[in-house]
C-alpha cells in the first residue's frame, strides 16, 4: 500500500529547446530547436508533424529552410516548426527566420554571422488592403463615357 507522502515518479525525459517565432507576409512559423542533440551526426526538420522534405516539394523551398544551419555548418540539429498561414515560399521563409532566432537564443555568437547573411531580418511587405470604390489596392474603377 502507498502511503499519501510516497508518490511513484516516472523517469520523464525532458529535452532542453529553445523557441522562436518566424513570420512573413502572412505566414507564421513557432520553431523549436532542440539543443543537446548537436553532437548526433543524424537530424530531422519537422513541419506540421511531416519531415520536411515531404512537406516542402521543391529544393529551392527546402535550401532556403536549411540555410542557417549550412551557414553556420551545423549538423545533428532536431527542429519542429508549427506553421500556418500563407504560401510554401512564405512558410519556407519564415521558418528560416525562426530557426535564425532559436539558434541565437542557444548562442549569441552566432548573431553577428547570421545578421550578415539577412536571415534575422524580417520581410515586412504584405498585400495591401483594398480601397473603397476601388476594384483593387491601387487599381480604380473602370471610366466609360457610354
Amino acid at each position: 500500500m502507498i502511503k499519501k507522502s510516497e508518490k511513484i515518479e516516472k523517469p520523464i525525459k525532458k529535452e532542453r529547446y529553445f523557441e522562436a517565432v518566424g513570420r512573413r507576409k502572412t505566414s507564421v512559423a513557432r520553431v523549436r530547436v532542440f539543443s543537446n542533440k548537436h553532437s548526433e551526426k543524424t537530424s530531422y526538420i519537422l513541419i506540421n508533424g511531416k519531415d520536411f522534405k515531404e512537406y516542402f516539394s521543391f529544393e529551392k523551398q527546402r535550401s532556403v529552410v536549411l540555410d542557417p544551419l549550412k551557414a553556420l555548418s551545423i549538423s545533428g540539429v532536431h527542429v519542429t516548426a508549427q506553421v500556418s498561414g500563407g504560401g510554401l515560399s512564405s512558410q519556407a521563409e519564415a521558418v528560416r527566420l525562426g530557426i535564425s532566432r532559436a539558434l541565437i537564443i542557444e548562442k549569441t555568437e552566432w548573431r553577428p554571422k547570421l545578421k550578415v547573411l539577412g536571415f534575422l531580418k524580417r520581410d515586412p511587405r504584405m498585400v495591401e488592403s483594398k480601397k473603397f470604390g476601388s476594384r483593387k489596392a491601387r487599381r480604380p474603377q473602370q471610366w466609360r463615357k457610354r
